[in-house]
C-alpha cells in the first residue's frame, strides 16, 4: 500500500516512534513516505496523522486518514489527553485509533488499547509508553487492514483544552506529594515546572536518580 506518515512539528517528541513505524512498514514492502508539511500529502491508501498540531483538511486524498488519541473517545477529545488524564490521577489510559473527520476527534473507532502506568513515570517514560502504543496500533491497522471495521463513537463528548506554560505552575502552599502528578508531566526543557515567590519566578526540574 501507499502509506504516508505526517508529523507537522519537526521538534515533536513522537518523531523517533514515527520513524520506527516507518521502518516497520517499509520492511513489510509498503511504499511509505515521512512528511512534515500538510501540503506535501498526496493521494494514497493510508495517511497517519501523528501528534499533529494543526487539523489536516485534505481528507479526500487518502482512503483512510488515521489518528491516534489517548482517551476513551468520545470522552477526552482535544489536546494533551495523557497529561490531563494523569493529572486526574489515572494510571490506566485508553488509546484510540480512529478515522479523522472534519470535526475534531469525531471519526469512527477502529481499535483501542490500554496503557498502564505505575504512577512513578516522568514525562519521557510516559511518552515512551505512549509512543510504543501508537506504533502498535498503527501497525495493527495496516496488518489487519482488510478485516478491521469501524464503529461510531457513542456517548457524551468531553474536551480538553490546549495547555500552555501557565499550566506548569506549582502552588507553593501545596506539598510536593499533592503536586507530584504535575511534576511528572512537566517537560524540563519546553515547559518546566515553576513557581513564583516574592516577585521572582523559579524553575523546578525533575529527574530520577538512576542509582
Amino acid at each position: 500500500m501507499k502509506i504516508q506518515i505526517l508529523v507537522d512539528n519537526k521538534n515533536s517528541w513522537i518523531l523517533p516512534y514515527a520513524r520506527k513505524l516507518l521502518s516497520k512498514l517499509r520492511n513489510d514492502k509498503h511504499e511509505v513516505s515521512f512528511l512534515f508539511n500538510h501540503n506535501d500529502v498526496v493521494k494514497g491508501d493510508i495517511l497517519f496523522l501523528l501528534s499533529c498540531e494543526r487539523l489536516f483538511k485534505k481528507l479526500s486524498l487518502n482512503k483512510h486518514n488515521i489518528v491516534v488519541h489517548e482517551s476513551n473517545l468520545p470522552k477526552g477529545k482535544g489536546w494533551s489527553p495523557v497529561t490531563w488524564e494523569i493529572l486526574k490521577g489515572k494510571n490506566e489510559i485508553v488509546t484510540t485509533l480512529f478515522e479523522a473527520e472534519d470535526e475534531l476527534d469525531s471519526g469512527v473507532i477502529y481499535v483501542q488499547k490500554k496503557i498502564k502506568f505505575l504512577g512513578d513515570e516522568l514525562v519521557n517514560e510516559i511518552r515512551s509508553k505512549q509512543g510504543k502504543s501508537t506504533i502498535d496500533l498503527c501497525y495493527y491497522f495496516v496488518k489487519n487492514y482488510k478485516n478491521v471495521s469501524g464503529k461510531k463513537q457513542l456517548g457524551k463528548s468531553s474536551f480538553y483544552r490546549k495547555r500552555n506554560s501557565v499550566d506548569s505552575e506549582l502552588n507553593i502552599n501545596q506539598t510536593i506529594l499533592e503536586q507530584f502528578n504535575l511534576l511528572r508531566v512537566c517537560d524540563n526543557k519546553r515547559y518546566p515546572a515553576h513557581f513564583y515567590h516574592m516577585g521572582q519566578k523559579y524553575l523546578i526540574k525533575i529527574y530520577k536518580d538512576e542509582k
